[in-house]
């Protein structure tokens, strides 16, 4: 599996990447354009053959950082070497080029060692970043990888406010980078930034595309599922019966039971469609701990 896809170097809470050998057995092989509204880290997408891609997701953050990945595909050996000029500004852990963790630490802190390490330099870059006058991508990137759970979240007044995580910049960062970089070359992307409602007037649509879609989860309670809720669900599940009504093709994951909780809207509405279950990777922000779940992959085809 990790040989044949690609994992987004966003490393998203939620990702799919784990479940690309399941859900894209279900996907067309006749793609013209492919459309996410939710494209989230991106780890769909760039396993997806198509003519063009549409992507779009509401946090502009998001967005922002793909497209300045997408630039540096034109020089990865240059974004490298910004990288290992910050990282070694501030003194952060970097075992995809060194182990420069002392022995002694890792042995005192058996399983939070990276986060004893890294937490006065990665306190320091955060500081920076946030009294910065202007957004610095790269640094922002960095905090991310390094960040806990390698989230992205704000405060009110704009600052970026993750604690620093029990994580390194790996090879499994530097590989996912590397696997961004060599294919976003290769796919005609055009990137949004708006809701969904709003993104689907801005483009056309034929029977010979495809939507894939990976909304917030209605019963669960993460982060990115937070301004999610029953009317953003139901005027969802509306505007993918319209398509429907259009020929359009689409397919769109969910959590229908979590922690006794049932989606029952959703439950519902799928019924007219095709529902097929998968073996959910959802991972609960704060604990990390999986749950009693169950997940679907609903298709109009």
């Amino acid at each position: 599996m990790k040989n044949k896809f690609l994992r987004s170097p966003l490393f998203y809470v939620g990702d799919k990447y784990k479940l690309l050998p399941e859900i894209t057995t279900y996907f067309p092989n006749d793609i013209n354009q492919f459309i996410e509204p939710f494209v989230g880290g991106g780890s769909v997408f760039l396993n997806v053959n198509a003519k063009k891609y549409l992507l779009n997701d509401l946090d502009n953050t998001v967005i922002d950082i793909h497209q300045y990945l997408s630039k540096q595909s034109v020089n990865p050996e240059l974004f490298f070497k910004n990288v290992e000029k910050i990282i070694m500004e501030y003194g952060l852990s970097h075992s995809y080029l060194k182990d420069i963790v002392p022995i002694k630490l890792k042995k005192e802190f058996v399983k939070t060692y990276y986060s004893k390490f890294n937490k006065e330099g990665y306190n320091r870059l955060k500081n920076n970043f946030n009294t910065s006058d202007k957004v610095d991508l790269l640094k922002l990137y960095i905090l991310m990888i390094y960040g806990f759970n390698r989230m992205l979240r704000f405060n009110k007044e704009g600052n970026f406010n993750i604690p620093v995580g029990n994580v390194d910049f790996n090879s499994n960062v530097y590989n996912a980078l590397n696997g961004y970089f060599n294919t976003i070359p290769t796919k005609d992307i055009t990137w949004y930034s708006l809701d969904f409602e709003s993104f689907f007037d801005k483009i056309t649509l034929s029977n010979k595309d495809f939507i894939y879609l990976d909304p917030p989860y209605l019963i669960t309670f993460s982060e990115y599922n937070k301004y999610w809720n029953q009317e953003e669900e139901e005027r969802l599940l509306n505007l993918l019966d319209k398509l429907n009504e259009k020929g359009i093709r689409f397919a769109i994951s969910n959590v229908t039971h979590y922690k006794g909780r049932i989606n029952e809207s959703f439950l519902s509405w799928s019924k007219q469609y095709n529902s097929h279950n998968v073996k959910s990777n959802y991972i609960a922000y704060h604990d990390n701990s999986i749950k009693s779940f169950k997940e679907v992959l609903v298709t109009n085809y």
